[in-house]
């Protein structure tokens, strides 16, 4: 099992918007995801101040990276989230400790 995050930012006066939009993920998002082969165990999603936190524990992160890349589902998603989220080029963090 491989971790991979990310962090995104939010736009000013956006952070309630951002909440809203993730009380009703929608299901053909979450289907793109586990139906993809990276095998996720598990995928959370912090927020804190405007900062978002992606944490991702796949077998098969490229193929996690593909799905967020390509699918459909994704694309619709990101238009929901295009007036809501900061546009960064390259969102994924590298991992500079682990304890366990």
């Amino acid at each position: 099992m491989q971790r991979i995050a990310f962090h995104l930012r939010i736009k000013e006066g956006q952070r309630e918007a951002y909440r809203e939009e993730h009380e009703d993920v929608p299901t053909a998002l979450e289907e793109a995801y586990l139906d993809s082969d990276a095998g996720i165990e598990t995928y959370s999603v912090f927020e804190k101040d405007g900062h978002v936190f992606g944490y991702l524990a796949v077998e098969d992160p490229a193929a996690i990276k593909d799905v967020m890349a390509e699918s459909d589902a994704q694309a619709d998603w990101d238009e929901v989230m295009d007036p809501i989220l900061v546009d960064e080029d390259d969102p994924w963090m590298d991992e500079v400790y682990r304890m366990v």
